[in-house]
């Protein structure tokens, strides 16, 4: 499936959204308009086919003319962190999801991919999560990805062509937040959390960026979702341990119990949020360190879309290695 009309991206000044930008930007005939409320990394492309608009998704004004003329819509834009507490995550990660929708439907777009999250499963319950298993979040923020979810798969039903992926811990060249920078970047990494034998599910980012354009070109995808994830499963230990080995991090071997880094936690969350910051050890984010976290690809795979980064181990070395 071809579009000839303006591809949006929101977010584009993220991670992903930057990565996805990167991607689609390869065809310099595509018509591409970017949305974020800053700009420092999309201006390293000086390109006259990508058109950068500031705005708030918040406002419904503002996102009817950041449609004008889009046919295909990557929605990225997003709050993402277990520590925001839900009242502040709904006006983006759910209201701002129904306004989009809403005018994505009514201008009869081609295309409208939605980046959700593998939070949306909560912890794990023994067996690979699939699409179609019932979702039961347990923090702020996979509740209202989650709600994000339910307003597209309304807005599905009554016809807007729409593809809902949910990524589980993305990592890769330039992430700085989240559970992938320590797989991505060089810092110090204090200790091993809990026995490091829970096993992880990981995709690089590439393959995110990737795997969503390619769904977006296949008719067949609309009105479904999709796991992204790769191939490999390794240890917390090995991990981190292999993370430490890629980019000269220090790394302390010691186990520290889970118990112990809820406590350390709620100590830092409060000075954390006076300085305005998210904390680097995240209360929530220690629930799904308890069990392991596995998720399903099968169904991405069935498509025919093949993983740039199927294998974790190799994957980190091309980082090393570039």
């Amino acid at each position: 499936m071809k579009y000839t009309g303006i591809t949006l991206i929101t977010g584009a000044n993220g991670f992903i959204g930057f990565e996805l930008l990167k991607e689609i930007s390869k065809d310099p005939n595509l018509k591409i308009r970017v949305t974020d409320i800053r700009d420092d990394k999309i201006k390293l492309f000086n390109q006259p086919n990508i058109e950068y608009v500031k705005s708030d998704i918040r406002d419904e004004k503002e996102l009817s003319s950041l449609l004008s003329g889009v046919d295909r819509i990557f929605h990225v834009a997003g709050i993402c962190n277990l520590s925001t507490d839900f009242n502040t995550l709904k006006p983006i990660n759910v209201d701002a999801v129904d306004k989009l929708t809403n005018i994505a439907y009514q201008n009869s777009v081609k295309a409208y991919v939605h980046f959700s999250s593998s939070s949306v499963y909560g912890t794990y319950q023994g067996s690979p999560f699939k699409e179609t298993d019932i979702c039961n979040p347990k923090d702020a923020y996979g509740k209202s990805k989650y709600a994000g979810e339910m307003i597209v798969s309304e807005k599905i039903k009554k016809g807007l062509k729409a593809i809902i992926v949910r990524p589980c811990t993305v990592y890769g060249p330039g992430c700085n937040d989240g559970a992938g920078k320590v797989f991505s970047r060089h810092g110090q990494i204090a200790g091993i959390p809990g026995d490091g034998k829970k096993k992880l599910s990981n995709v690089r980012v590439e393959d995110v960026a990737l795997a969503a354009t390619y769904l977006s070109e296949r008719e067949n995808s609309f009105g479904q979702t999709y796991n992204i994830a790769d191939d490999d499963h390794p240890s917390l230990e090995e991990a981190l341990d292999l993370a430490a080995k890629t980019f000269d991090s220090k790394i302390n071997k010691i186990h520290i119990p889970l118990f112990l880094l809820k406590i350390i936690a709620k100590v830092e969350s409060p000075i954390a949020k006076l300085q305005g910051r998210i904390p680097d050890l995240e209360y929530e984010a220690i629930k799904y360190l308890y069990h392991d976290y596995y998720m399903d690809n099968g169904k991405l795979k069935s498509t025919g879309y093949k993983l740039k980064y199927p294998n974790f181990v190799s994957s980190m070395l091309s980082m090393k290695l570039n």
